[in-house]
């Protein structure tokens, strides 16, 4: 094949090739920003059924979410240094957030210079002051925050 046997130019098969690459830059940025903006949901799930279970007054199901571990009444010595009664001191009517009747995810973000979990910023009973919680991103426990973020 030489220079004077090439293929004749196409305009339209070019602009058709243009359009395909820029579509397909189109939905990789698409998708790439719909990943990014969903990189907390499996912790932020865990949160929201935590809460739901506190809020349906369900301590049994919520300290097996808190520890990720549904079925902790078969074993409760694994649970030692939180027992069962402390949580529902601590999250039960008397606790610090009283009886929970609503709940909003305010926000998610990792602690500042990394860390295996989330931070889950929640609205309790509409309040000022907000409920964080801290979910492994590993085994899903939730525990206090080892830091203390503002979400605003």
């Amino acid at each position: 094949m030489t220079l004077l046997d090439a293929k004749q130019y196409d305009p339209e098969r070019e602009r058709k090739n243009r359009l395909r690459i820029l579509f397909t830059i189109i939905l990789a940025l698409v998708v790439g920003f719909f990943v990014w903006w969903n990189r907390f949901w499996p912790e932020k799930r865990i949160a929201e059924k935590f809460f739901s279970a506190l809020q349906k007054q369900d301590f049994a199901t919520a300290y097996g979410l808190y520890f990720a571990d549904p079925n902790w009444q078969q074993h409760p010595q694994n649970h030692s240094q939180y027992l069962f009664n402390e949580f529902q001191q601590d999250w039960g009517p008397g606790g610090e957030w009283g009886i929970i009747k609503n709940f909003k995810i305010y926000g998610e973000s990792n602690c500042p210079g990394g860390g295996t979990g989330v931070v889950v910023d929640v609205v309790v009973n509409n309040r000022a002051q907000h409920a964080q919680l801290y979910v492994d991103k590993s085994d899903k426990t939730i525990s206090t925050p080892p830091c203390d973020l503002e979400f605003h």
